[in-house]
């Protein structure tokens, strides 16, 4: 940087014309509006009028950088502030009067007298600084706005030679700010220039800008109701912020000196009475505190956290917020945005809570849980759960994480987890689209060649799948067999993998994939469909081998809770520039992705598993006795989940593992939250955090405890029975008889009382249930006898008449697809 010259006798005598010229080219103002008078002008001088361009310099008070605000679903409850500098701009008439009289008697007394240039301060500076080597400034309080101006616009460029520039200590840049000083006060009205500087100045540490800013942060007070002694005590920081902040203890005494100088000032000056000034100045400054934490930034937002970091990350993401990321952020920390969330304020409290409640931060085991909330048929994010802190940056020990587990990782979450059984409600879908029945017996196994899920790109979206001759192990849990055959009726309320495998093995896993994307499903890592990544792209998907969010999860739930309607996420419902103009926010581009009838057989499949006797969803079971639709998972020891919703209204999923090291810390032979278990699974973890909750919020908002009894009634043309198995590779075998006739709440296609489960099983399990059946529609040549069929609804019958069908026994052509077609 260039250094400062000594002034020469020539200099001097010239800077002393410039000083002169420049007053009587100004005017000096002879105006009778002096001091506290001059504040009841006509109040259309309140009002601000078009900006000053000098320099290319707007010195308009509006454009200064203003800190965003981020709000909860409510518009009212915050949860984040942003800034570069903190800074809230307020119009001079909501600031109160000793607020402006004690910054005119502390910067500027002849404000009210000048034309911009303060000439006796001037001269006084002048001669001071040459006589006795001091740095008097001398400067008027407009100069001081135009200095302020020319720094915050060469920050906002970031433009460091003009920020030193618009700084350095030169006689250059004191003629400079004269001289658009006196233009600034041609165009403006006195209080338009001290609004701009209450608005500019810096009056704290930490980049604490403005007086309204101020008035919050020690007082809790907006500008319009600050009192003398509060004005003063703010007026009195400008001078030094460093040393003059009254909220750092070490500066309290000094800054009460620095207050009572001002309300001496003010005294002097006539604002204030002899009285108000006695008892002013013996009032104990740390008596008038009521100081304020800062909030800047996701890290001050308490359980609002992980949210407010989601929203941040979605906002440097989008498009819509600028054309790079740089300029987002800027928007971000300077534009003064109202930013209205998609958070519930309810729903958000209770997630943390059953979070917390199901494992403690401080817990010896270590285990995150992390859970998610989504709106079904809005797309709207109404909240997380996790038993962890967010620091925003390095975590000091477990209870804290700078990472979003329930994202992706492109909104600061990670990689993915596998999520175990809960995808398995996913591959019914694709089963249904297929044309086919939930009670079509399958033949199963316990190891399948990968090529019999080969698939061609049937609808010519998908990437095709051919897989090797290599053999994929697979056997259900607990018993490590299967039950053979079974179908993905009972197989779904079971939970056994051997049935997702067999139906994969049939339709092929294009179809699978397919129903993943329709419902929601994205790579957590890469954000492309489960088709687009080799590595996920197998057989073991339909297990739940996946990289999945616990947000995508919730969102795949909630597709199936609005009758097949899906959206994708979002976490913005508004957003509005300082004046008054809306941004556009991404959209949730909610359409009809999976048929109607389809969903609701689903939603009827998963409620039976957690009502049935032989139901894996048994511990999902709400305790309230509203009708449940969950799945529990269980992804070997490392990570438990289950997922599930109330219909229309909100669909959550939970995942627990050690976020870090799953395969070094698992989820077995440990105590959790004081009781301990050889053996962990979804339902005895991630169930119950899902329970306390869902019941939780559902009380919290009202829903009856009939909530959903509506949802999850069976379609006919999906629940047709057959006595025939169709067999891995397509064929189908011929009749069989049930042996086992323990349940008997379905009607068979021979209108007999039983159930369609075979007693075959492999490594012996046999085991027995019932299945719904009805007419069946799709691709194959059916059979039709007359007959009545029953469904079974929330513990009810009921009986429907209408033509039962049989499946064909014959080969392909009739419709029973070999693997792979």
């Amino acid at each position: 940087m260039p250094k400062k010259k000594s002034p020469t006798v020539a200099r001097v005598l010239s800077l002393i014309m410039a000083y002169v010229t420049l007053c009587v080219a100004g005017g000096i103002a002879a105006s009778v509006l002096l001091m506290p008078a001059v504040f009841a002008a006509n109040k259309a001088t309140q009002a601000l009028v078009p900006s000053l361009q000098v320099e290319g310099i707007d010195f308009d008070v509006t454009s200064l950088p203003q800190k965003s605000i981020m709000y909860a679903s409510d518009g009212t409850t915050k949860m984040g502030e942003f800034y570069e500098d903190n800074r809230i701009v307020v119009p001079i008439k909501n600031v109160s009067k000793y607020m402006r009289w004690a910054v005119v008697a502390r910067e500027d007394k002849r404000f009210f007298e000048h034309a911009g240039v303060d000439v006796q301060g001037v001269l006084r500076a002048f001669v001071t600084n040459m006589t006795q080597g001091t740095g008097q400034g001398g400067s008027s309080l407009t100069q001081q706005y135009v200095k302020n101006v020319l720094i915050t616009q060469a920050e906002s460029d970031n433009d460091p030679i003009a920020r030193y520039h618009a700084a350095e200590d030169t006689y250059a840049r004191k003629i400079r700010e004269m001289l658009i000083a006196v233009q600034m006060e041609r165009k403006y009205s006195k209080l338009e220039i001290l609004q701009g500087y209450l608005n500019i100045a810096q009056f704290g540490r930490d980049r604490l800008y403005g007086v309204e800013t101020a008035a919050r942060r020690y007082f809790n007070v907006s500008a319009k109701d600050l009192n003398i002694v509060q004005s003063a005590t703010i007026a009195a920081i400008t001078k030094n912020p460093e040393k003059y902040d009254p909220s750092v203890e070490a500066n309290q005494a000094e800054s009460q000196h620095q207050r009572n100088i001002v309300l001496q000032l003010m005294y002097e000056q006539g604002y204030i009475t002899k009285a108000e000034y006695t008892e002013a100045k013996n009032t104990p400054l740390k008596d008038t505190l009521n100081l304020q934490a800062p909030t800047a930034g996701c890290q001050a937002a308490g359980d609002y956290a992980f949210f407010c970091a989601y929203v941040t990350q979605r906002i440097l993401n989008s498009s819509e917020f600028g054309k790079t990321k740089e300029a987002r952020l800027q928007l971000l920390k300077e534009g003064g945005l109202s930013i209205v969330t998609t958070l519930d304020v309810d729903a958000n409290k209770l997630l943390m809570k059953a979070a917390r409640d199901t494992i403690p931060p401080t817990d010896a085991s270590g285990f995150e849980i992390m859970m998610a909330s989504v709106k079904p048929g809005t797309g709207e994010v109404l909240g997380f759960g996790i038993n962890r802190t967010y620091t925003g940056g390095d975590a000091s020990d477990q209870t804290q994480t700078s990472m979003n587990y329930m994202v992706d990782a492109a909104d600061g979450g990670g990689a993915g987890f596998p999520v175990g059984s809960t995808i398995k409600p996913f591959n019914m879908v694709a089963w249904m689209e297929a044309g086919r029945s939930i009670n079509e017996n399958l033949q199963t196994t316990t190891s399948y060649a990968t090529s019999e899920f080969a698939c061609e790109n049937y609808n010519g979206k998908m990437q095709n799948y051919s897989g090797t001759t290599e053999l994929w192990p697979v056997t259900n849990a607990l018993t490590n067999g299967t039950v053979n055959p079974e179908s993905p009726f009972l197989g779904l309320v079971r939970s056994h993998n051997t049935t997702q495998a067999s139906m994969g093995a049939i339709i092929g896993l294009c179809r699978v994939a397919d129903a993943y994307t329709e419902a929601g499903y994205h790579d957590a890592s890469s954000l492309k469909t489960i088709d687009q990544v080799p590595a996920t792209y197998n057989p073991a998907m339909m297990i739940g081998s996946v990289n999945v969010s616990p947000l995508t999860m919730a969102n795949m739930y909630a597709t199936l809770a609005a009758d097949g309607v899906e959206c994708t996420p979002i976490a913005m419902k508004k957003v509005t520039r300082m004046n008054g103009e809306e941004i556009s926010v991404p959209k949730a581009n909610c359409h009809q992705a999976i048929d109607k009838d389809i969903v609701q057989t689903v939603a009827y499949a998963l409620n039976q598993g957690t009502i049935r006797s032989d139901g894996a969803g048994q511990y999902a079971k709400l305790d309230s006795g509203r009708k449940t639709f969950a799945k529990t998972g269980t992804n070997e020891t490392m990570y438990m989940a289950t997922g599930g919703f109330i219909p229309k209204q909100i669909a959550t999923f939970v995942l627990v593992g050690d976020a870090q090291a799953p395969i070094q810390n698992p989820v077995a032979n440990i105590s959790i939250n004081g009781t301990y278990r050889g053996y962990w699974d979804g339902g005895t973890i991630a169930a119950p955090a899902w329970k306390e909750f869902m019941d939780a919020y559902a009380d919290k908002k009202g829903l009856g405890k009939d909530v959903g009894n509506d949802y999850g009634t069976p379609v006919s043309k999906y629940t047709t029975s057959s006595n025939s198995v169709t067999t891995i590779q397509g064929k189908t075998l011929g009749t069989y008889t049930n042996t086992n006739n323990s349940n008997n709440d379905t009607t068979n296609s021979n209108g007999t009382n039983g159930n369609n489960s075979s007693s075959n099983s492999t490594s012996g399990n046999s085991t027995s249930g019932n299945s719904t059946q009805s007419n069946q529609s799709g691709q194959s040549n059916q059979s039709q006898s007359n007959g009545q069929s029953s469904t079974q609804s929330n513990g009810g019958t009921s009986s429907q008449q209408g033509n039962t069908s049989q499946q064909s026994s014959n080969s392909q052509q009739s419709g029973t697809t070999s693997s792979g077609q």
